[in-house]
């Protein structure tokens, strides 16, 4: 059975929560309660710290890595600039460069970088740098960008010119936001210490500049005062990785973390009734749903339609949604695009129905359910994963839940390692028609497997300049995808977080849809 609606989450993930408790418990015993006691915290009156809920890697400062999610950005916002980006005025507003202009024929951009701009080396931001940023940007949309950029023109020192191939309207939002490569390092700087030098000491053009990384501990950055768009208001930000969500959140209430991420459950519920300290939910581009890696396999179970369905029809989403994110998530049936992205479709609500799930297996031939083997998830959402598991063995499907690290399940799931059930969450920034590229057509990074007529209408829509035609297509396709169960959306992610007495302006939700604080420079202490 799932989780009950306003509850604690059955099996492990209740014994997890309520050692939780005790924990807290035993702090407060001990004197470290909140109130009178945050006059000791050690933070410094010029310093914000962040409790992070993943584990940091090199491969986050490294914009030529950015890998199709949104974790990177976290620490891209702070280290690097872009020559656009979203930002809280624009979803593409332009930074590095002060303008950015189409041709009529859609088949060259031109853009103007800021006079002065510099790293924090010193060095003047110029064209070669951008080009050279591109140029070497590897992840997973290069060959993408790679085959529809036919030249990149650098006539003077703050010009850049892009001519493509063939009309491509995504063009800005690709280069931009869906990958790294717009994302600027300095050319003479990575060329004199090369890739590996650079991840461990980075220099961007960013608001904060590199000063100390602990892998596993912590991220030290210093404001960077010479940053074009403001001074910075805070000197010094920590980012501190705590992977338990209660040791996250007894940092917060005894004042070692100013902010901190993704705090769920009675957690949540334990945050939001502390003096002191604010909740902060956040609905963000997150969708979690469940991928049926074997679904082209006709041998699979999971090649029936029917057995989608079924799967689909025994997720419990509004009772793990209470249980977990206190019903803050979105629960809109679109499995991998979320509300607010452009040319969005919304399908009919997603049922919650056992009993006919229970019917579907039967007509499919599994009367009494069938063993489906491994269910792969991010170990940061395990237990969004212990919810549908339970959903699904009440309807007779049995799985065992494999949660694993997230740069190696997204490094793996990438790859195309795993089989049977994966809990994707896709976070990256974009539109519908990035999020069906990585996840649903042929050759995605995220894509197991395709449809012909969806590959199709897919290359229809990316050279269609007619946006109300482009619309059209690109709603066909998500329809296709609902009607197909390729994936049973879970919800739209609610980004449950807390924010101690300290902060000023958090930074939460001012980028639309985005789950972490940003712009770090507009982020503030409190003065006394």
């Amino acid at each position: 059975m799932g989780p009950r609606r306003g509850g604690r989450q059955p099996s492990a993930a209740g014994s997890r929560l309520s050692v939780s408790r005790r924990d807290l418990l035993v702090a407060a015993g001990l004197g470290l309660a909140v109130g009178p006691r945050w006059a000791l915290a050690a933070a410094s009156p010029d310093q914000l710290t962040w409790g992070i809920h993943v584990s940091l890697a090199p491969t986050w400062f490294e914009p030529a890595e950015a890998s199709g999610i949104i974790t990177p950005f976290m620490v891209l916002y702070a280290l690097h600039d872009a020559m656009v980006k979203p930002m809280p005025d624009k979803s593409l507003a332009p930074s590095l460069s002060e303008s950015v202009t189409t041709s009529e024929d859609g088949k060259s951009y031109d853009f103007v970088l800021r006079d002065g701009v510099k790293f924090h080396n010193g060095d003047l931001v110029t064209s070669a740098d951008v080009k050279f940023s591109f140029e070497r940007y590897r992840g997973v949309a290069h060959d993408l960008l790679q085959t529809r950029v036919a030249a990149i023109e650098t006539p003077d020192a703050r010009h850049i010119r892009f001519r493509l191939k063939e009309p491509w309207p995504d063009f800005l939002t690709f280069y931009a936001t869906a990958t790294g490569a717009a994302w600027v390092v300095p050319k003479a700087y990575v060329e004199k210490v090369g890739d590996e030098g650079f991840k461990k000491l980075p220099i961007g053009a960013g608001p904060y500049k590199f000063v100390s990384f602990q892998p596993g501990v912590e991220l030290v950055l210093e404001a960077f005062d010479g940053y074009w768009r403001k001074k910075p208001a805070v000197k010094r930000l920590v980012f501190k990785v705590i992977p338990d969500e209660s040791t996250r959140l007894a940092a917060l209430k005894l004042g070692e973390v100013d902010i901190a991420y993704s705090i769920r459950g009675e957690l949540a519920d334990e945050l939001r009734k502390t003096p002191g300290l604010t909740l902060k939910p956040a609905v963000v581009q997150g969708t979690f749903c469940l991928y049926f890696a074997d679904q082209w396999d006709a041998k699979s179970p999971w090649h029936d339609p029917r057995v989608r369905q079924a799967a689909s029809l025994a997720i419990d989403r509004a009772g793990t949604n209470d249980a977990l994110t206190l019903g803050y998530s979105a629960i809109t049936g679109n499995a991998i695009i979320p509300k607010g992205f452009d040319f969005y479709w919304q399908p009919p609500a997603p049922v919650y129905d056992p009993a006919q799930a229970k019917k579907l297996l039967a007509e499919a031939g599994h009367p009494n359910g069938f063993d489906a083997g491994d269910y792969f998830c991010d170990s940061s959402y395990a237990n969004i994963g212990e919810g549908v598991v339970n959903n699904l063995l009440a309807v007779g499907i049995r799985c065992k839940l494999r949660p694993i690290e997230r740069a190696a399940f997204l490094k793996e799931f990438s790859e195309k390692k795993y089989k049977n059930l994966i809990q994707a969450g896709p976070g990256a920034f974009g539109n519908a028609a990035t999020r069906i590229e990585a996840h649903l057509v042929r050759g995605g990074i995220f894509s197991y497997g395709s449809y012909p007529d969806i590959d199709e209408l897919y290359r229809q829509q990316a050279i269609e300049l007619d946006r109300s035609k482009r619309e059209a297509i690109l709603f066909k396709i998500q329809r296709l995808m609902v009607e197909r169960t390729i994936y049973a959306p879970i919800w739209q992610l609610a980004f449950i977080n807390g924010v101690g007495p300290r902060v000023g302006e958090a930074g939460f939700a001012r980028i639309p849809l985005f789950p972490y604080t940003s712009p770090y420079e507009d982020i503030t202490l409190k003065t006394a």
